[in-house]
């Protein structure tokens, strides 16, 4: 079965840096686009990044410059590198990998940013 099961999410102080891993199993991992979206109370869940099984990367607007995705396909993992944290970044972040007629997502890790 696809598992996605992301870490590294927990308390920082605006400014900081945060590094969040999902591991994935149960799947081609190297042939999946893969994904990091983010949700906070009361809003949409939104982009965060996205990463093809090429290497090719998408950010969203408010992430741009801060935040890097990466993966390693021979750990099926993939990486969101997160610096220069606001507390407008708070929110639970989720793993997502893309197929062709549906996407699995991970549990999600929580990420609270203070100010």
């Amino acid at each position: 079965q696809v598992q996605l099961v992301e870490s590294g999410g927990g308390l920082v102080q605006a400014g900081g840096s945060l590094r969040l891993s999902c591991v994935t199993s149960g799947f081609t991992f190297s042939r999946n686009v893969m994904g990091w979206y983010r949700q906070a109370p009361g809003k949409r869940r939104e982009l965060v990044a996205r990463i093809t099984s090429g290497g090719t990367t998408n950010y969203g607007e408010s992430v741009k410059g801060r935040f890097t995705i990466s993966r390693d396909n021979a750990k099926n993992t993939v990486y969101l590198q997160m610096n220069s944290l606001t507390p407008e970044d708070t929110a639970v972040y989720y793993c997502s990998a893309v197929f062709s007629e549906f996407d699995v997502w991970g549990q999600g890790t929580q990420v609270t940013v203070s100010s």
